[in-house]
């Protein structure tokens, strides 16, 4: 055992508070607080100055790095809510200085050894779900009410808006945009703002790429992509095919490759454009 993180049998911590209930085999940095009447199980490690909240629950195979905040009622780390499961040693990593706010859900993986996995510097709001085999990678906004089924991948920088659902198996691509009361049961591709039941792509992300300090020059590459795809009437395949013609930048990369990927054998597709 690490001498940063103790079992919370080898130290009397003040930041414990006395009516939370604390397994003696859970792996505890020093700093973290633990607030009244939060449980957490015996198979637990919580990385330095992590936070958390009353009631909040967090148990099985279940990894938090620092500087987190675990908000009230949060319960993280227990079974899946999948018929499949059958006792398998899956687990949760979280990394660090992420909020998991009121009432989130965190459930880990079915299978044994596989990861349903929160990156760093997310931030999940109130009564979102996040079911077994989901990745969240960095940086990412998920706003209140989010339902994702299994097997979702949100990837860095994307913003999810409340009150909707999310197909399992399906991929939001970086920096995308999904609006509130959407129905997502295909891939949204990166850079994207996507709306609407059914869900179209409506245009680029353009307030959230422009605050994310996308350049000009990115921006004029991303809006002759967007109009390659969603304005000439052209296949998939021969849309991918004329993105190479565009002058090289990693968001056209990241674009084409996601673009390859979603349109493979056996996966959901790719939400349509409007003119679609």
């Amino acid at each position: 055992m690490s001498s940063a993180i103790k079992s919370s049998a080898m130290f009397e911590s003040h930041l414990i508070h006395p009516t939370a209930i604390v397994h003696p085999s859970a792996q505890l940095h020093p700093t973290v607080r633990v607030d009244p009447y939060a449980i957490i199980g015996s198979q637990v490690t919580i990385g330095a100055n992590t936070i958390i909240g009353s009631h909040a629950v967090i148990d099985g195979w279940t990894e938090i790095g620092a500087n987190n905040r675990i908000f009230p009622g949060a319960a993280i780390g227990l079974e899946p809510q999948d018929l499949k499961y059958k006792g398998a040693n899956s687990s949760v990593k979280i990394g660090d200085n992420n909020q998991i706010r009121e009432y989130v859900t965190v459930n880990k993986a079915t299978e044994e050894g596989e990861v349903t996995m929160i990156g760093n510097g997310n931030l999940l709001m109130a009564y979102s779900h996040v079911a077994h085999n989901c990745i969240i990678e960095n940086d990412v906004i998920i706003a209140n009410n989010v339902a994702m089924a299994g097997h979702v991948v949100i990837e860095s920088q994307a913003v999810v808006s409340g009150v909707l659902g999310i197909h399992q198996f399906v991929h939001i691509g970086q920096m995308a945009m999904v609006g509130g009361m959407s129905r997502i049961n295909r891939d949204v591709p990166p850079y994207m703002l996507v709306e609407g039941n059914p869900a179209k792509v409506r245009s680029l992300n353009f307030v959230g790429l422009k605050r994310k300090g996308l350049g000009k020059e990115d921006l004029r590459q991303l809006k002759k992509a967007f109009r390659i795809l969603y304005h000439e009437s052209l296949s998939l395949e021969n849309a991918i095919a004329k993105l190479d013609l565009l002058e090289p930048s990693q968001p056209i990369q990241n674009l084409r490759h996601f673009l390859k990927i979603s349109s493979s054998d056996g996966r959901r597709g790719l939400i349509s454009g409007k003119n679609k």
